[in-house]
C-alpha cells in the first residue's frame, strides 16, 4: 500500500483556488523570509526545534494512529518503517534542524564575479527560488527535513504528505507554525494542502505562476505521475533501484557485510540496495556465502538463471539454504524496486556487463562497486550514469544528512539544476548584479 497520485483526476476549480491561495500567502511572507539576516533564520530553526521536542508527545501520538490505520489495511513491513514517527525520531529530526540551523548561509553568497573592460563590475549571488511545493509519501520526517531547509534557505514551503501520514503531518505543521508565529515570522511561511486529499497534489501540480518548483518523492508510479502533470518547474527525485556490483578483484570478506547492510539496514529507503550483480569469475564461491548471509536476514532472492542453478545444483539447495527463499527472477524484477526484504541477483560475464546492466535497468539513483582493483573502480566510477556512485561502501550513505547537508529536499536523479542528495543549495538560484559608474552601450 502506497499513496499515490491521481494523474487522471480532473481539476476542482474552488480546490485549485484554494491552493493557489496558500501559495500567494507563502509568496507574501517569503519576500519577508528572504530580506532577513541569516542569524535570524538560524535563530529561527533552533526555535523550530526545541517546539519539536515540546510537541514530540502529540506527535507521535498522532503517528500512532496512522501507523495503525495503515497497518491494518496491509501496509508493507518496509513502508510501515519509514511511516512510523516515534519520539525518538522526532528527537533525531530536531537534530537535523539545529544540524541545518548551523551551516553557511547560502543566500548572498557570490558565485562569481569579474570586471568588465568598460569598468562595470559583475557579480552572481545565491537567492531563493521562492515558493517551493513537495509532495510525498508515508514519510513524516520529511515535513520537517523540508520545512528546516526551506526556512534557511529563505523560501516558503507547501507540503502534500499523503492519506497514510495524515494525522501525524498535521501535529508537525501545527508545531512548526505555531513556533513561526512565535518568533515574529509569518506562519504562511509553511503549509500543508493534504486538507484537498488527491485534488491538492493536483492542483499543486497545476499552479504555474503561484509555485517556483514542485519537488516529488516517493515511488515510481508517484514521481512519474507528477512529471508528466505538471505545469510548475519539477526536480525529478528517484525511486531507488540501487545496485552493487562485486568484481572479480573484490575483498568478498569485506562485500559481505557491505551488501547485508544496504539491504537490510532499512529496506523501505531509496538508497538500500536492490539488485546484486556479482562477477562470474568469483560467484562459485562467493554466491553461496552471500546467499547465506542474506537468507539469514530473512531476504528472499530473485536469481537468474545461473545463480539458480548454482545455488540448487538442479536438485536442491545446498549448506540448508530454504528453498522457499530462492526463486527465478522474471524480466521485471530487473526493473522493481523492492522496498521490501527482497533482492535480486544475476552473474555477469564481465565489468562491462555489469556496467550496461545497471545502465539499462537503475534509476540512475545509486550504485556501489566492490572491488580492490584501481582499473576495475575507475572504469566503473567513469562509465556508471547515476547521480551517486560509491566504491568498497554501502549504498546507504547517499543521504543528505551523512553527506553533511544536516537534511535533504531529495535525491535527484536528473541532470539539470540538482543532482544527487539536494540540500541548501539546491534550494537557491542565482541572481547577476552589474554595478556600473555610467557605462552606456554602443
Amino acid at each position: 500500500m502506497q499513496a499515490s497520485v491521481d494523474g487522471d483526476q480532473s481539476l476542482d476549480p474552488h480546490i485549485f483556488q484554494e491552493v493557489c491561495g496558500l501559495a500567494d500567502r507563502a509568496a507574501r511572507a517569503q519576500r519577508q523570509l528572504a530580506r532577513s539576516q541569516g542569524q535570524a533564520r538560524q535563530g529561527l530553526l533552533y526555535a523550530l526545534a526545541d517546539a519539536l521536542i515540546e510537541g514530540a508527545d502529540r506527535i507521535a501520538q498522532a503517528n500512532e494512529a496512522d501507523v495503525a490505520e495503515a497497518f491494518a489495511a496491509g501496509m508493507e513491513a518496509g513502508l510501515l518503517d519509514r511511516l512510523r514517527y516515534s519520539r525518538q525520531r522526532v528527537a533525531d529530526s530536531a537534530l537535523s534542524l539545529r544540524a541545518v540551523a548551523d551551516l553557511p548561509d547560502p543566500l548572498g553568497q557570490m558565485v562569481q564575479g569579474h570586471q568588465m573592460p568598460n569598468g562595470m563590475r559583475l557579480e552572481q549571488m545565491r537567492v531563493p527560488l521562492g515558493v517551493v511545493a513537495v509532495i510525498y509519501e508515508a514519510r513524516p520526517n520529511v515535513s520537517v527535513d523540508v520545512a528546516g531547509l526551506c526556512l534557511k534557505s529563505g523560501n516558503a514551503v507547501l507540503l502534500r504528505g499523503g492519506h497514510a501520514a495524515q494525522r501525524t503531518n498535521q501535529a508537525i505543521v501545527d508545531v512548526l507554525r505555531q513556533a513561526l508565529e512565535a518568533q515574529g515570522f509569518s506562519p504562511d511561511l509553511v503549509a500543508s494542502v493534504d486538507q484537498y486529499g488527491r485534488a491538492g497534489a493536483r492542483s499543486l501540480m497545476e499552479a504555474r505562476g503561484h509555485i517556483d518548483l514542485l519537488v516529488p518523492r516517493g515511488g515510481r508510479g508517484l514521481i512519474e505521475s507528477v512529471v508528466a502533470h505538471a505545469r510548475v518547474p519539477t526536480i525529478e527525485t528517484g525511486a531507488g533501484n540501487d545496485h552493487i556490483y562485486v568484481d572479480s578483484s573484490a575483498d568478498l570478506e569485506q562485500a559481505i557485510p557491505i551488501i547485508v547492510n544496504a539491504k537490510t539496514q532499512r529496506v523501505g529507503v531509496c538508497n538500500a540496495a536492490e539488485k546484486l550483480l556479482i562477477h562470474r569469475d568469483i560467484a562459485q564461491d562467493f554466491l553461496p556465502r552471500i546467499a547465506r548471509a542474506l537468507v539469514q536476514a530473512r531476504v528472499e532472492l530473485r536469481l537468474d538463471t545461473i545463480a539458480y542453478d548454482m545455488l540448487t545444483a538442479g536438485s536442491g539447495s545446498p549448506d540448508g539454504l530454504p528453498l522457499n527463499l530462492l526463486s527465478r527472477a522474471q524480466e521485471s524484477d530487473w526493473d522493481e524496486e523492492y522496498l521490501a526484504l527482497k533482492m535480486g541477483v544475476k552473474v555477469v560475464d564481465s565489468i562491462d556487463q555489469a556496467i550496461d546492466h545497471i545502465n539499462a535497468h537503475s534509476s540512475g539513483h545509486t550504485e556501489a562497486i566492490v572491488a580492490q582493483e584501481y582499473g576495475a573502480i575507475e572504469e566503473f566510477t567513469s562509465r556508471v550514469d547515476s547521480a551517486v556512485v560509491m566504491v568498497n561502501a554501502s549504498t546507504r550513505f547517499t543521504d543528505g544528512g551523512m553527506f553533511g547537508m544536516g537534511a535533504e529536499l531529495g535525491i535527484s536523479t536528473q541532470k539539470l539544476h540538482a543532482r544527487g542528495p539536494m540540500g541548501l543549495q539546491a534550494l537557491t538560484t542565482t541572481k547577476w548584479i552589474g554595478y556600473g559608474t555610467g557605462q552606456v552601450r554602443a
